[in-house]
């Protein structure tokens, strides 16, 4: 291992949070009501103001994070859900979504859906309208053709110049390219700041999703996770998202946790359960993430050159309101753009930083 990279932001992480192994997950019954809390991924900010407002006017705690999440879902300018999310590597745009309701202790999920562009709703009329948990593909999508939704093309415009341009880079030897000439007009043309931007992506798949938990003031708790998945993915290819106990899971007796960045290595460690179960053993938020963000590391032995080909996030609240994020890479892309979350904690909405087991991953060697 490069021992530039050590795990000195972990340290910095846990620091803080060793505090919290001492607390008990469970809420007193003789508890005063609490401070309901939002928490969800740094492309969350909208979903967590619209999630607090909700409560605030009674709204269930699912119905409030799945109405914030729709606005990241609607938003053609975000690439990493629902509408104008990254296509797999056919060109079709593909959802997974998962809900849990704390109260209730229910939970519904889809994947592979197509032409639907809010896979969170139809996640939770699975788990308000059936007796199964997950539907996917064809099956997925005629349920929420049952239920009204109605197929739309979510391919925009400019996810389908970066997927074209994706297909373009993948050979030398294929007939994929610019062509022979090229006219002014060519709609892929690109200033030189969007091909620099159409190059980041390429270079680094975004993973897309959106995490958004939420508890109110009486305890009860619910979250959902949404995403377009890996970008250019294998057609059929389902992420941690929709799977519950990896990309979410909640207790309502404890808190819960989700997950955004590369599904598989969270499916393998079944993260948002982790997260959870290390709550109910007493770790903090943040503690119960760190430890999630080191069982990934420890799958490659702390290998950085392999996990400096992904990231993963986790993010937790407990059933006390408390709450905290940790991922793999605290300063990730070329910019060290800081890994960070979403909190509403009922008085202000706010970017907050993430706790990191390393400070940055190694730079690609040319």
């Amino acid at each position: 291992m490069d021992s530039t990279f050590t795990r000195r932001g972990f340290l910095h992480g846990t620091a803080s949070a060793a505090t919290g192994l001492s607390l008990t997950a469970q809420l007193p019954a003789t508890a005063q009501p609490l401070q309901p809390v939002v928490v969800s991924s740094a492309n969350g900010l909208r979903a967590t103001q619209k999630a607090m407002d909700l409560m605030h006017k009674g709204a269930d705690t699912l119905a409030a994070v799945v109405a914030g999440v729709n606005i990241v879902e609607d938003d053609p300018n975000d690439n990493s859900v629902g509408y104008g999310g990254l296509p797999n590597e056919d060109g079709e745009v593909e959802l997974d979504a998962s809900v849990m309701h704390g109260p209730t202790k229910r939970a519904g999920a889809v994947a592979a859906l197509r032409n639907i562009k809010n896979p969170s709703q139809v996640a939770k009329l699975v788990m308000e309208r059936t007796d199964h948990l997950l539907l996917s593909g064809e099956g997925a999508l005629r349920f929420a053709l049952a239920h009204g939704f109605k197929k739309e093309n979510l391919l925009t415009d400019a996810s389908r110049m970066v997927w074209l341009r994706w297909k373009e880079t993948l050979s030398t030897r294929d007939d994929w390219g610019p062509g022979l000439s090229i006219l002014e007009d060519d709609e892929l043309a690109q200033t030189p700041e969007q091909q620099q931007l159409l190059d980041r992506i390429i270079a680094n798949r975004p993973t897309g999703t959106i995490n958004c938990l939420a508890l109110n003031e009486r305890g009860d708790i619910s979250g959902t996770t949404t995403t377009s998945g890996l970008a250019f993915k294998i057609p059929g290819r389902i992420g941690d998202s929709p799977l519950i106990g990896c990309g979410l899971f909640v207790d309502n007796a404890v808190g819960a946790a989700g997950s955004t960045g590369r599904g598989e290595e969270c499916i393998k460690i079944n993260g948002a359960h982790t997260v959870v179960e290390m709550m109910r053993r007493g770790a903090s938020p943040t503690a119960a993430c760190l430890e999630a963000v080191k069982r990934v590391a420890d799958n490659y032995n702390g290998n950085l050159k392999k996990l400096s080909q992904f990231n993963i996030h986790f993010y937790a609240l407990n059933k006390k309101g408390e709450y905290g994020a940790a991922a793999l890479f605290g300063y990730v892309g070329p910019n060290r753009k800081r890994s960070q979350y979403a909190v509403h904690n009922g008085r202000e909405n706010k970017l907050l930083d993430s706790a990191y087991l390393y400070e940055a991953p190694l730079k690609p060697t040319s």
